[in-house]
């Protein structure tokens, strides 16, 4: 008998002609390129599956919704409704998946940069069940940022399924990304860029290719199995007039402002609603209702789910609305999207976003064919372009809104004032708020992404931990050529002025003393007459990050900075120079490796039942100002303390690290045991003897 796997007599067995056919690619010479493509086309497909399930759910939940409206009445019915969707998706999300608030691109965003691409494999299932209850029963939000968030999930699934490492999984979440958008709008040209632009915020070859045929996948499905139909209808407008760029441009400012105004409040209601000490399913239920009761005020309730049928009329340009509507519509759009997502239920931002840009283009469109009839004849195609320089603005992804309204018409002759408003609408809107509506919620937990990665490594390292203390210091009254003589002694560049007790009063360089020689002062000038006197002096205190101290140098072009005491800023402590910077990178860098490792770890530890897990700790928490090895006995056996999230900065704990309020903890930890590490960090624990 010969065992499973093993060479007989005879030969090599099935098996091993099979595993070695596999792994010599069925001929091909780069056979990894055959299994990222077939697993790019399967996490396509599955997507594309996921977008059919999922919008035939909220079909469902539709009708039910409908039914309850119709034995209750319209008020009681719709109330109830969202009322109980909020219930359980509160329920749900608080329960077994935290990453289903809101969403979602975020949570993918941060998944790509800081763990490697792993998203917990339910968070697909549990997005699809609670954005279908939010979105079904009328909560304004869209059904792509759901959607995107599947398809990561599976991708991620897929990857981790394969052991592929953590640059290809996190390509496998961008082709779920991709694949998300293109089976949503049947535009996987679009889709693919939006998985470059704003996933990975990395356009390469490489990934395109992967991104493209996923995207495709999920198209095919969703065209065969649903329509292929666009999400919408749009005429082929032309540009009448050369004159209407200016039209355009003014459309291109007016987005980028409500662009900003639509981030700063969506995320100022989220503040809100986190604030309030009741559980989050309250939360959920309270922002569904107090959604419902906005819609109430339109006869129509227009802002309820995605908007979809209201912008396509916009964009075709046959509905009859004053001014006074449209605005009403604009900004209650913009309160009903944030109840909805900022009390914590499921959805996305991309079709509010849509809806509000082609409702300002409608206007703008309407207000300047009334005053150039002859210039401006197609208000509708303001429509467009404002629901693409909308969603640019707020997003910053101006490739995918241009190519989104494109693959939606099908023609180029408003390809220029597209890109003109977009554009136009991206720059303002960064220039006036730094943060996209995805990378806001990233940046509000401490995670600062650039070129799609954490970069942001100097936050993590305060500077009490690197300033040097070899100060290189000058009394005040000292002379020109005293100044010379340390110069030439000590070999620095800058000197700390310090008066007669001894205290922090200026900053004198080199290039000072020069400039005084150059003027032809006398010798016997004091130094305080050439520095830089305390009240223009720039300092660091030691308790704040060093990337925020690298800050002020880099604006100024400061080579040093004194670190002084906050309670007394004449009180010299050390000094930051770019020596110091560099032992802070290094720092960094060896907290960012370790704290990827112990990630890493517990991910490959793969034990069923166990999670990641944030506890927020407050005051009045009994942890607070206790060590780790002091409450270690109360902590449950096979924790894990992953990380301590402190003022923006990321620390690694060890058994000396003391908690302090507001302090947010991340642990790798059996389910069973959440319960317990709560209550070791929250109330009273015993003291190690």
């Amino acid at each position: 008998m010969t065992i499973s796997g093993e060479t007989n007599a005879s030969g090599p067995t099935w098996q091993q002609k099979l595993r070695s056919r596999v792994q010599d690619g069925f001929g091909w010479k780069r056979p990894e390129q055959l299994i990222l493509f077939a697993t790019a086309v399967l996490v396509g497909l599955g997507t594309g599956l996921g977008a059919v399930v999922f919008i035939w759910l909220l079909g469902q939940i539709g009708s039910l919704t409908a039914w309850m409206q119709s034995v209750l009445g319209g008020v009681i019915g719709l109330l109830l409704a969202m009322a109980m969707a909020g219930l359980i998706v509160g329920y749900v999300i608080e329960r077994w998946a935290s990453e289903a608030k809101g969403h979602g691109v975020p949570e993918v965003m941060e998944a790509v940069a800081l763990r490697g691409g792993h998203i917990r494999p339910r968070v697909a299932v549990l997005k699809v069940l609670a954005s279908s209850l939010t979105i079904g029963t009328g909560g304004s939000a869209g059904r792509e940022g759901p959607i995107v968030q599947v398809g990561a999930a599976l991708g991620s699934t897929v990857g981790q399924l394969f052991h592929f490492s953590g640059d290809r999984v996190r390509t496998l979440v961008a082709c779920g990304a991709a694949a998300g958008i293109a089976a949503t709008f049947n535009a996987p040209i679009a889709g693919a860029i939006f998985a470059q632009e704003v996933i990975l915020n990395n356009f390469t070859a490489r990934y395109f290719g992967m991104v493209v045929i996923s995207g495709v996948a999920a198209s095919i499905v969703s065209r065969a199995l649903l329509s292929d139909k666009p999400a919408f209808l749009v005429p082929a407008y032309p540009m009448n007039h050369l004159a209407e760029l200016g039209v355009y441009i003014v459309l291109g400012l007016l987005a980028a402002l409500v662009a900003v105004l639509f981030i700063r409040v969506l995320y100022r209601f989220e503040e809100f609603f986190d604030s309030r000490p009741v559980p989050l399913y309250l939360r959920t239920t309270i922002g569904m209702v107090l959604t419902g009761l906005v819609a109430l005020l339109l006869p129509g309730r227009e802002v309820l789910g995605p908007g979809l049928d209201m912008i396509g009329e916009a964009i075709a340009g046959d509905f009859q609305m004053g001014l006074g509507l449209m605005a009403s519509l604009l900004v209650l759009k913009m309160l009903a999207t944030s109840f909805t997502l900022g009390a914590g239920n499921s959805g996305g931002v991309f079709a509010p976003s849509l809806f509000m840009g082609a409702i300002l283009g409608g206007m703008v469109g309407q207000v300047a064919h009334g005053l150039w009839p002859q210039i401006v004849t197609n208000p509708g195609a303001y429509a467009i372009v404002g629901m693409a320089a909308v969603f640019a603005g707020a997003a910053r992804a101006p490739i995918t809104a241009v190519l989104i309204v494109f693959e939606m018409s099908g023609d180029y002759k408003l390809i220029l004032p597209l890109m003109l408003a977009t554009v136009i609408s991206t720059f303002l809107a960064e220039g006036i708020f730094r943060e996209s509506i995805y990378t806001l919620k990233l940046r509000l937990k401490g995670v600062h992404l650039q070129g799609g990665r954490d970069v942001d490594i100097l936050q993590g390292v305060t500077v009490a931990e690197v300033m040097g203390g070899n100060l290189h210091t000058v009394s005040e009254q000292a002379t020109l050529t005293q100044l010379s003589d340390i110069f030439s002694q000590t070999r620095s560049h800058g000197l700390l002025v310090l008066d007669a007790a001894g205290k922090l009063a200026g900053i004198t360089t080199v290039t000072d003393l020069d400039r005084a020689v150059a003027a032809d002062q006398s010798r016997s000038t004091p130094v305080y007459a050439i520095g830089t006197p305390f009240d223009r002096l720039v300092t660091a205190f030691p308790d704040e990050s060093i990337g925020e101290a690298l800050t002020r140098m880099s604006v100024r072009g400061f080579g040093r900075l004194p670190v002084v005491d906050r309670a007394d800023r004449h009180k010299l402590l050390g000094v930051i120079r770019r020596e110091e910077i560099i032992k802070a990178y290094n720092v960094g860098l060896a907290r960012r490796a370790e704290l990827q490792h112990r990630t890493q770890r517990a991910q490959l530890r793969n034990i069923d039942g166990t999670e990641f897990v944030e506890v927020a700790l407050s005051a009045g928490d009994s942890a607070i100002g206790q060590s780790i090895q002091e409450i270690s006995r109360a902590l449950p056996k096979d924790a894990i303390l992953i990380s301590i999230r402190r003022a923006g900065r990321v620390l690694i704990p060890h058994g000396t690290t003391r908690f302090e309020a507001d302090d947010l903890v991340t642990a790798f930890i059996h389910t069973r045991d959440i319960e317990k590490l709560v209550s070791a960090l929250r109330q009273e624990t015993p003291r190690n003897p």
